[in-house]
């Protein structure tokens, strides 16, 4: 995901949440957090445009990145 952010830092925002930090709870449930890793693409306001569970190849990400970003 490193390498990814340093692709798209001028065009999308990454953030990362420590899921045992109980402060994070609140984001856990209302993003539904299941189980690690788990990746979640959300747009300007905050809706969930698509996620992932588990490892995926590097090109699944940019696939969708890119017809995101296409919009």
């Amino acid at each position: 995901m490193h390498g990814l952010e340093v692709d798209y830092y001028d065009r999308i925002n990454f953030v990362y949440l420590d899921i045992d930090d109980p402060a994070n709870e609140t984001f856990k449930e209302e993003l539904d957090f299941r189980y690690q890793p788990q990746l979640i693409l959300l747009d300007g306001n905050g809706q969930i445009l698509t996620q992932w569970i588990g490892p995926k190849p590097r090109e699944e990400f940019v696939a969708v990145f890119e017809d995101v970003l296409a919009k």
